[in-house]
């Protein structure tokens, strides 16, 4: 971790707010010129109005004919800690709920990223990289045993291809539309790399080390009704993948604890008596129950003998798109109940080194994840896996259906901030399963917006800093988007240069969203619509499209405008304060005030106005003004001189110059 610095780490996926976070608070400076404001460049209705598949509706929702393809998984791992190696066996069902024949079918193998002669290998810098293939010279990736498939009642062995990342199963015949089924069994092996691209790895502690594997199994590929498959090699972007159901056991060293993606389903088999009766309290505790202490980690008698020295652990999980794990011989185990809405149960934990307990705030994971995990519940959609697992280890912050990989050295703010998101993304995309290969921004930059609200809950704002918008992430995305070079959200990650990728994927479109909320749409109406959006596409895959659709028609407004602008373009916003007047030359009839948008983009205005008597008058006016022009007179009901006129008071919009927000009378000399 040492290696790479916090902008590097704060640029990619998986860590708090990205450059939210990292944001100075003073103002940025304005740029020397502007391109001039052209309100039918902005205000173009047709914009956003190209025809989308017949399986989703002009109105954002899945239409009647929509469909999307099932893989249930059936795995068997065992991992060698002594040489970090997983063997396993996996068996998919594959379900073709299309209505096309499939002649073949595509298959991720992203373990490929770490073989020495990988794509991802190539397009690593010497000086190494967050997401590169990890340390030079190790040999990593699938070792493939056998490949069979079970179609149409015949078994037989597969016809198979790899290309890097990807494996492409020939068929003898073609899967049939609409339900036809597809085994394929796969006997492999791989190495687990120290670093895996910040997505697994091991870390060494005084007590073992810390396994955390992922991205270790074959995963089938996404064949939908937009693109067909989605067959992008795996280099550095996140994952894209159809839901299922998991039934999965790793076998370990008996003295290994694991945590994994679902439920647990065999506890009386690999735990000790005292830690399922910890367990049984923690469910029906709000405060934290350490399952295994810190004490006990070096005792022997905290963990059954098992046979020969080993374990197997089974997990069950649930209309999920993927599972992840981690074991160790040195975690400390503890839980709390979760209170979701509907009175489902659900637990919080977490796993974590005694240096750990010691020296971080990781004796408070458990109820971080708790509070995140509640709050969303509540605010947006109910959380969806029976366990919810926070585990520490050398990987920095990344997520997985109901489990999350966080620091190991994380302390105070910077582990709620990177377990907030993390489990944030329990909702983008494992529950709403946009596409992150080239969407990124549909998971990090919405997970970045939920974590403002969810931090600004936390114990009425223990971090308040954290999710201070106006004060930090604000100037952070205006300096960005002065920046010539900067990408638009509307880029592929993987050619997103990595200085922008914190900007492109997470601070502006959480950003967006928050001014979304605020300023135009408004609380009641924004909370409502992101909540449809939600439950349209909850277990589904929307797309760009759907969402602005969806917030169009829910949220009752053309915000065409806004997509345009925020999504599509990195166009700036300077509104100014012009000139102010009085009607028939008499304050105490009336003020004209006369405003200007100097930039390409609009925002709805919001003015403090400052009387002489002291009175103070705050004016909304709506973003069709600048539907008219550039310019724009409004009259303010005064009845003394004006002192101020200003403009975005807050700060909360992305205005480039501030200095010219401010109009102030002229101080009449004595």
């Amino acid at each position: 971790m040492n290696k790479f610095s916090l902008a590097t780490l704060l640029a990619g996926a998986g860590l708090l707010l990205a450059s939210a976070a990292q944001a100075q608070p003073n103002a940025p400076q304005p740029p020397a010129n502007l391109p001039p404001y052209n309100a039918r460049a902005l205000f173009n209705p047709d914009y956003l109005n190209q025809v989308g598949p017949a399986t989703r509706t002009a109105g954002g929702k899945p239409g009647a004919t929509y469909w999307q393809n099932a893989a249930d998984y059936q795995i068997a791992a065992s991992l060698d800690d002594k040489a970090a190696r997983v063997t396993s066996n996996v068996t998919i069902t594959y379900t073709n709920n299309s209505p096309d024949e499939l002649p073949f079918v595509w298959l991720q193998l992203d373990q490929n990223l770490f073989r020495a002669d990988s794509r991802g290998a190539a397009a690593t810098p010497l000086a190494g990289s967050r997401f590169g293939n990890g340390a030079r010279g190790f040999l990593g990736g699938d070792s493939l045993q056998t490949v069979t498939i079970e179609l149409h009642g015949k078994k037989l062995k597969a016809a198979y291809r790899v290309y890097d990342t990807r494996m492409q199963i020939i068929l003898p015949e073609p899967m049939k539309p609409k339900g036809d089924k597809l085994k394929i069994s796969v006997a492999y092996a791989f190495n687990i790399p120290e670093y895996g691209a910040d997505r697994l790895g091991r870390l060494k502690t005084q007590n073992g080390e810390i396994f955390e594997v992922a991205q270790w199994y074959p995963r089938m590929a996404v064949y939908d009704d937009v693109e067909g498959w989605n067959t992008l090699p795996y280099m550095s972007a996140e994952f894209y993948l159809d839901y299922g159901n998991f039934d999965y056991t790793i076998n370990v060293p008996a003295n290994f604890i694991v945590g994994g993606s679902g439920e647990l389903v065999n506890g009386a088999e690999v735990l000790t008596a005292s830690q399922q009766k910890r367990l049984a309290q923690a469910a029906g505790s709000n405060q934290t129950v350490l399952v295994r202490t810190p004490a006990e980690v070096t005792q022997a008698s905290s963990r059954p003998a098992g046979r020969n020295g080993r374990l197997t652990w089974h997990f069950k999980c649930q209309q999920a798109r993927d599972v992840a794990w981690a074991a160790s011989a040195a975690f400390v185990w503890d839980a709390a109940k979760m209170n979701l809405p509907s009175g489902r149960k659900s637990l919080a934990m977490s796993l974590y080194p005694t240096e750990s307990a010691q020296d971080t705030a990781w004796n408070r994971s458990t109820e971080y994840v708790k509070k995140s995990i509640e709050f969303n519940s509540k605010q947006w959609y109910e959380y969806s896996y029976p366990v919810a697992t926070n585990v520490a280890g050398v990987v920095g912050g990344m997520e997985y259906p109901g489990i999350v990989f966080c620091g190991a050295k994380a302390k105070k703010g910077g582990l709620w901030g990177v377990a907030d998101h993390e489990f944030g993304h329990n909702w983008f995309p494992m529950i709403v399963g946009s596409n992150e290969r080239k969407y990124p921004w549909m998971d990090e930059g919405f997970n970045t917006f939920i974590n403002i609200l969810a931090t600004k809950d936390f114990n009425n704002g223990e971090y308040k800093a954290l999710a201070d918008v106006e004060g930090r992430m604000a100037p952070g995305v205006v300096r960005a988007m002065q920046d010539p070079n900067a990408d638009v959200l509307y880029t592929v990650p993987d050619v997103t240069q990595a200085r922008n990728l914190g900007f492109a994927a997470y601070s502006k479109a959480g950003y967006g969203l928050y001014l979304l909320r605020e300023e135009i749409l408004g609380p009641e109406r924004f909370d409502y619509a992101f909540r449809s959006y939600i439950k349209r596409w909850a277990f589904k895959h929307p797309t760009p499209r759907d969402f602005f659709r969806t917030m169009n028609e829910v949220g009752g407004e053309d915000l065409t405008w806004f997509w345009h602008q925020w999504f599509f373009e990195n166009w700036l916003l300077d509104q100014a304060v012009n000139s102010v007047a009085y009607v028939n030359q008499d304050a105490s009839k009336g003020a004209l005030i006369t405003i200007e948008n100097k930039g390409q983009a609009a925002m709805p205005v919001t003015a403090e106005i400052t009387e002489s008597n002291g009175q103070k008058t705050t004016v909304h006016l709506p973003v069709e003004i600048w539907q008219r022009g550039g310019t724009w007179t409004f009259r303010a009901a005064t009845s003394s001189p004006l002192t101020t006129v200003v403009l975005n008071p807050t700060n909360i919009l992305p205005d480039v110059n501030r200095s010219n927000n401010t109009w102030r009378a002229m101080k009449l000399p004595e």
